[in-house]
């Protein structure tokens, strides 16, 4: 995690704690997990909502290793200007995660096959984590996975446990991992496959692992 990263992120929390949702990066260790559905032998469509600084792109990038397609959706102006600079090749939408659907079908593509989420679930109202998690079933293959995460310390407040109680509505298979300890704070990733609401545009025989 580099100096620049932590001031900028810090900067943006004091800004808008709400949107932000942590004062530090995740770690290399988080990242590192919460990216390993991306497959290394084919060419997704890996769809990165929320990437902040960029904690878990360049793990998306190294494994994608110019395959595919890498499309991050940043709301936050400064941290997508950020993103570019550090990125250049990167496939980058200032907008509101919502609009998941919309910025594929501007790119030419109706699926992901997998979502990575950096976004801070437990700073949105119940109204915003359903409309999120609809863009996600929404644009998700049958065999796609979604990923996120949750802090530890929160996973058992009113808010972690409601998107747990969604993410088992919404898919047939959700792992949660061990715990990241090497992240501050520490944290757990959910993995959840076989969205029940998939999307509407079906490219048959496409699994990722």
């Amino acid at each position: 995690m580099s100096a620049g990263s932590r001031a900028a992120f810090v900067r943006e929390f004091l800004r808008s704690p709400l949107t932000v949702g942590a004062v530090a990066p995740s770690s290399e260790s988080l990242a590192g997990l919460i990216t390993s559905p991306v497959p290394s032998g084919s060419d997704p469509v890996v769809v990165e909502l929320g990437p902040g600084t960029g904690a878990f792109t360049g793990s998306i990038r190294r494994r994608l290793a110019g395959r595919g397609h890498h499309v991050a959706i940043e709301l936050n102006p400064r941290f997508a200007d950020l993103l570019a600079t550090r990125h250049p090749g990167l496939d980058l939408a200032v907008a509101d995660a919502r609009q998941l659907r919309e910025q594929l079908t501007e790119r030419g593509h109706d699926h992901a096959d997998v979502i990575v989420s950096g976004l801070p679930w437990a700073a949105f109202a119940p109204e915003r984590q359903d409309d999120l998690l609809g863009a996600v079933t929404d644009a998700l293959t049958p065999h796609g996975v979604f990923t996120t995460f949750a802090y530890t310390y929160t996973r058992w407040a009113p808010p972690a446990r409601r998107l747990s109680r969604s993410l088992a509505e919404r898919f047939d298979e959700v792992v949660v991992s061990r715990t990241v300890w090497a992240n501050l704070p520490p944290a757990c990733v959910y993995f959840c496959r076989r969205p029940r609401v998939p999307a509407r545009s079906l490219v048959p025989d496409r699994h990722v692992a």
